[in-house]
C-alpha cells in the first residue's frame, strides 16, 4: 500500500516530533560558517523551518517547504518571532517543479532517509527540476552505522551514489552527526554533498 505522506508527518506535529530539535542541525550551521551556501536557499521537508531561517538570518533569500501544514505555521510563527523574512509553502517534496522556481542550495535534513527504494528516483528527479545547474544540494541522513532499527532506514554511501549518479557529482560524503530529542546523543549520520550538473 502506497504511503500517505501527508497524513504521517502531519500526525507526527500533534507531540513535538523527533527531528524537531528546536535549533540548527551543527553540520548544517557549518554550511554557513563556512561560506558554501550561496544563492536562494530551499529547505526541503523544512519542518518548523530552523534550517531555512538559519538562511534567512544569514542573509540568503530562503523558503522552506514541508507536506504538513501544522509545522509551516510553526515556521512562520518563528520567522515572525525572530524578524526573518523566511517564506514557508505547504508542499510536497516529490513535485518541486510546482514552486516553478530555481534555487542555488538546497538542504535535506532527514527526507531522503525516510523513502522507500521505488520513491528515491521520484525524488531525485523533483530535486532535479528545483537545483540550477551548479547549485549545491546537501543531505543529513541516518547511516548504516548507527545501530538499532528504530527510526528511519540507515542509508549507505553505496546507496547514495547509486541515488545520484544521473545528472549530479557527488562531491563528497562526510561521516556527520545528526541530533534528535529522543536522546542528548546524536545519531550516526552522513553528510553528503552533491552538485548538479
Amino acid at each position: 500500500m502506497e504511503r500517505d505522506f501527508a497524513a504521517e508527518f502531519e500526525a507526527s506535529y500533534t507531540t513535538t516530533p523527533p527531528w524537531d530539535i528546536g535549533r540548527p542541525q551543527p553540520g548544517f550551521a557549518a554550511l554557513v560558517g563556512s561560506e558554501q551556501l550561496r544563492g536562494r536557499v530551499l529547505d526541503v521537508g523544512c519542518g518548523t523551518g530552523e534550517h531555512a531561517l538559519m538562511a534567512a538570518k544569514a542573509g540568503f533569500e530562503a523558503t522552506g517547504i514541508d507536506i504538513a501544514p501544522t509545522a509551516i505555521r510553526q515556521a512562520e510563527a518563528k520567522a515572525q518571532e525572530r524578524g526573518l523574512m523566511a517564506r514557508f509553502v505547504v508542499g510536497d517534496a516529490f513535485e518541486l517543479g510546482d514552486l516553478g522556481e530555481e534555487f542555488d542550495s538546497v538542504l535535506d535534513c532527514g527526507v531522503f532517509h525516510v523513502f522507500d527504494d521505488p520513491d528515491r528516483p521520484r525524488f531525485v528527479a523533483s530535486l532535479a527540476a528545483a537545483v540550477v545547474v551548479g547549485g549545491h544540494y546537501w543531505m543529513l541522513c541516518f547511516s548504516e552505522h548507527e545501530p538499532g532499527d528504530w527510526g528511519p532506514r540507515r542509508v549507505t554511501q553505496a546507496e547514495i551514489h547509486s541515488a545520484f549518479g544521473e545528472g549530479w557529482t557527488v562531491e563528497s560524503i562526510e561521516a556527520s552527526e545528526l541530533f534528535v530529542t529522543l536522546r542528548p546523543e546524536p545519531v550516526a549520520a552522513w553528510l553528503a554533498t552533491i552538485a548538479r550538473r
